[in-house]
């Protein structure tokens, strides 16, 4: 009986925990997960598909890895570590539905990985929503993609890793 009692007090305590913990949907986009839809551009008779993970937001900047598909030309894709600079402030302004400047790095993977500067602008439709317009320079030609963001829970951005995991 003492067992039991013991039991229900502790489930009773759990349950308490969750029914105040804030959800997801409150909480501030820097806790939370960046998702960054997949986008394409035209290249000389083919398109460029740059597809990247989930970004998780430590001291600032939000990290992850990214793709670049280039179809016909596939000894052009690449796979690597993307870093993405957004202070506390862009972070507020963004939230409040302000365009904001941000900039960061795309580091190749392998032995030999190249570090190349990238630039982008987010324009926000909401506190949760927006796209981003976002460039960076490989070989001679500057690369533009145009994708749309939003913030998710870590819970919804793991399945959605699972579903769009950049492999080696």
């Amino acid at each position: 009986m003492k067992r039991i009692t013991l039991l229900l007090a502790l489930l009773v305590a759990g349950w308490g925990n969750v029914q105040a913990a804030p959800g997801t949907g409150d909480s501030a986009p820097a806790s939370r997960i960046l998702l960054i839809d997949s986008s394409s551009m035209p290249v000389a008779a083919g398109k460029a598909t740059l597809i990247i993970g989930p970004l998780q937001r430590t001291n600032g900047v939000y990290t992850g890895d990214y793709r670049l598909k280039v179809f016909p030309y596939f000894l052009k894709n690449e796979k690597g570590r993307l870093a993405i600079v957004v202070s506390d402030e862009s972070l507020a302004k963004a939230s409040q539905g302000k365009v904001v400047s941000i900039t960061g790095t795309a580091t190749t993977n392998g032995k030999n990985g190249k570090c190349r500067p990238i630039g982008a602008i987010a324009t926000p439709v909401d506190r949760d929503h927006g796209t981003l317009k976002l460039w960076f320079t490989a070989g001679n030609r500057k690369m533009i993609f145009e994708p749309t963001y939003h913030f998710a829970g870590i819970e919804t951005a793991l399945v959605l890793a699972e579903a769009t995991e950049i492999k080696p």
